[in-house]
């Protein structure tokens, strides 16, 4: 199956979501639990912000955080960019790169608000995919001057 859009990506995998009052100890134990390298941030059915793995190293582990003491909303990233489900993959892959996140947050179909349904990992989408899109967005920019391609003129 060819998969055009960014809710048949992330169709039947359960949302793996969590709480901003929750720990930092939990969400990394949701995180193991569910092999996931992404939390949804909610309230309720709305989304709030992002956890991911990066976040937990940056804002927690390297500031000396204490796993029980911090919450999800003290480090995660607010008000994340986010795809609707009806999105291509193509235009996930544009936001992700343009945005320099790996993981982009799904909502469901006319979702008034932000109402999630699952989480897109850079990792979901295809390597050839991805090699395709960096030639193309290549052949769109326009030939590079020899010198940035690590072309040596004498």
């Amino acid at each position: 199956m060819t998969i055009r859009t960014v809710g048949e990506a992330v169709a039947g995998r359960p949302l793996c979501r969590i709480g901003p009052e929750r720990s930092l100890r939990e969400a990394c134990r949701a995180m193991r639990d569910a092999d996931a390298d992404a939390l949804a941030v909610t309230e309720g059915d709305r989304l709030r912000g992002i956890l991911c793995e990066t976040d937990v190293i940056r804002r927690a582990v390297c500031e000396g955080r204490g796993m029980d003491g911090t919450t999800v909303a003290e480090i995660m990233s607010p008000d994340p960019c986010a795809i609707g489900s009806g999105q291509s993959i193509a235009a996930a892959l544009a936001m992700m790169r343009e945005s320099g996140v790996r993981h982009l947050p799904v909502l469901g179909p006319g979702a008034t608000g932000r109402s999630v349904i699952g989480i897109l990992s850079m990792r979901d989408i295809p390597t050839d995919y991805r090699m395709m899109a960096d030639r193309f967005a290549e052949a769109q920019a326009g030939p590079r001057p020899l010198a940035e391609r690590g072309i040596r003129v004498s």
